[in-house]
């Protein structure tokens, strides 16, 4: 017998807290649509966003270290994986709709722009004046507009839980009603595994690249009582292998004490429906005050050793200046725009138009668009 959609809308009816946000409830969408007959929307809302032109980009994309540094570090897209697969682990435990979270996990940094956190900076101060560029609201523009994979509608036509999900840290819109004080337990949740996996899995790539040692981390008392424990029941383990065996405690760790520390958190705020989540002050899905504190140092020694290397820093700077130009380029001669692109300065406003073209470049497509621009000898 074939699982229909309302087979698993019972089966979560069945296995989900009471706090959980259900498909068969959901808010729908803003275009209707006939329900699929084997998925609930929550998987559709998933499926779509795999399928999507800027999901792919993220593979491309910069986490810390530019793709051409080399194939072995994590890139948007695989970073996004590894956030999807915490994030569904702990909605298993917790009992939180794991289907809304692996959406939202997937579709978390799809308005990153290219070269990471200084790509954004860059995108920051160029739109400073024309409305801002925030990476959280670009996803939601994204889903909602800037894909066209439909004849029916533009954007994916999400449900509104997967798109509240992205706005994470609860940005007004223009238009809108004000947001709740907190995101869906679902969203937290998404929010805490993009801390868990970015820090542990940056400090990976740290020490593969060598601009992290383990003495330097030594620093931070959390990993080094971490990697003494991994010594003791491992001794002689290679570098490398201990690497890995350090940065899997950590993950093992840190996951398991935001699981504790929410369930202590779920039941001291008496919450019971997903309404009550978000009218807390507070966030249900956190960690523990002694892990936060525990945790701070070692994000200091990322922050002093990697995010502000020299090699990283001088990256960042590069970035910045490519899509500095590559933005002063087409404010000044838009025709220098695609034609997709061109087309859309007739309705909307140019900087934003020229703002979601760059926020759309992968690494490479932006170094390569800016040596088009710039270099006599290069093809156009």
């Amino acid at each position: 017998m074939l699982v229909t959609r309302g087979a698993l809308e019972r089966d979560e009816a069945r296995r989900l807290a009471p706090y959980a946000l259900r498909a068969q409830a959901s808010r729908g969408r803003v275009h209707r649509e006939r329900e699929h007959p084997y998925r609930t929307c929550f998987q559709r809302d998933r499926d779509r966003i795999v399928h999507s032109t800027a999901f792919r980009r993220l593979e491309y994309k910069t986490q810390v270290f530019v793709i051409h540094e080399g194939d072995y570090y994590r890139t948007r897209l695989t970073h996004s994986l590894e956030v999807a697969q915490i994030a569904r682990s702990m909605a298993r435990v917790l009992r939180l709709n794991e289907d809304l979270v692996e959406a939202i996990a997937l579709a978390h940094d799809l308005g990153h722009g290219p070269f990471g956190h200084s790509g954004q900076d860059a995108l920051q101060a160029l739109m400073a004046g024309h409305g801002g560029f925030d990476h959280n609201l670009q996803a939601l523009r994204i889903v909602e507009h800037l894909e066209e994979r439909y004849a029916e509608f533009r954007g994916l036509n999400l449900t509104w839980e997967l798109r509240q999900g992205l706005n994470k840290h609860l940005a007004p819109q223009p238009g809108r009603a004000p947001p709740p004080r907190q995101p869906s337990l679902e969203g937290q949740l998404v929010d805490l595994a993009d801390e868990i996996a970015y820090d542990n899995h940056d400090l990976d790539d740290g020490l593969t690249s060598g601009l992290l040692s383990e003495e330097v981390l030594d620093r931070a008392e959390l990993w080094k009582t971490v990697r003494r424990d991994v010594t003791r029941r491992h001794p002689g383990l290679r570098p490398s292998l201990r690497k890995h065996q350090v940065i899997r405690a950590l993950i093992n760790l840190e996951v398991t004490d935001a699981l504790e520390e929410s369930q202590r958190r779920l039941r001291r705020f008496r919450i019971t429906t997903p309404a009550q989540a978000q009218r807390c002050d507070q966030r249900a899905i956190a960690f523990s005050p002694a892990m936060a504190r525990r945790r701070a140092p070692l994000k200091r020694v990322l922050w002093d050793e990697l995010y502000h290397h020299y090699r990283v820093v001088r990256m960042a700077h590069k970035a910045q200046r490519t899509l500095t130009a590559l933005f002063e380029a087409y404010v000044a001669h838009p025709e220098q725009l695609p034609n997709t692109s061109r087309a859309r300065l007739r309705t909307e406003d140019p900087y934003r138009v020229i703002c979601d073209y760059i926020a759309g470049m992968t690494d490479r497509y932006a170094i390569d668009e800016h040596r088009k621009l710039f270099l006599p000898d290069a093809r156009s």
